[in-house]
C-alpha cells in the first residue's frame, strides 16, 4: 500500500511544482522536476519511510543517521540550495555559490507543492515562510541566494499564488 501512496505523493508533487513553474514561464524545468524521485534508491527508501504527513528522507535520517534518498536526490536537483556548494579555489573549504534565478523560482514552487501536499486543507502561506525560517540557518545558501529566495517566500505570503508567478514571470526572472 506505502508503494502507491508514495507514488501518489511524488506524482501529485510534480503535478503541482509543475503547474507552478509553467505560470513561471519555466516550462522545460516543470516538466524535468524531480525526477529522480521515481530512481530505486530515492523510491525505495520513499516506499519504506513514507507516512504521508512529511518527507519520507526526515524518517529515514532517524532511522540510518543519514538519508541516502536525499543525498541522491539533492545531488541531481538544481533548485536544491544544497546541489550549489563547490570547493572555493583560494581557501580550499565547501562554500555556497550563488543560485541561478531559475533554481531558486523553483525551489520556490517545489517549497509551496510540499507545504500543499503535506498539509492538504490545512494549508496557510504563511507554512512555507515558517519552515523556511526553521531551516534557513542550518542551510548552505550564498547571501544572495538567501536574500532572493526570503523575498520571493515573503511576497508569495502576502499575495496571491497568480500575483506571485506572475511577478517571478514578468520581474524576477528578467532582472
Amino acid at each position: 500500500m506505502k508503494f502507491f501512496k508514495h507514488l501518489h505523493t511524488i506524482n501529485s508533487h510534480r503535478r503541482l511544482v509543475r503547474k507552478y513553474m509553467f505560470k513561471c514561464g519555466l516550462y522545460r524545468q516543470g516538466l524535468l522536476h524531480d525526477l529522480s524521485k521515481y530512481s530505486l534508491i530515492e523510491f525505495k527508501n520513499g516506499c519504506k519511510y513514507f507516512v504521508g504527513t512529511q518527507s519520507p528522507n526526515n524518517l529515514e535520517r532517524l532511522d540510518k543517521g543519514y538519508s541516502e534518498a536525499w543525498m541522491h536526490h539533492k545531488g541531481r536537483n538544481k533548485h536544491h540550495v544544497e546541489y550549489w556548494v563547490d570547493i572555493n579555489p583560494i581557501t580550499k573549504e565547501y562554500n555556497p555559490v550563488d543560485m541561478p534565478k531559475k533554481y531558486i523560482a523553483e525551489s520556490l514552487c517545489d517549497r509551496i507543492a510540499a507545504t500543499v501536499i503535506y498539509n492538504k486543507n490545512n494549508f496557510k502561506p504563511s507554512q512555507v515562510l515558517d519552515y523556511f525560517n526553521f531551516e534557513k540557518d542550518r542551510l548552505p545558501m550564498s547571501k544572495n541566494t538567501y536574500r532572493d529566495l526570503e523575498m520571493l517566500i515573503n511576497y508569495f505570503c502576502n499575495n496571491s499564488f497568480k500575483k506571485t508567478f506572475k511577478y517571478i514571470k514578468k520581474e524576477y526572472l528578467k532582472k
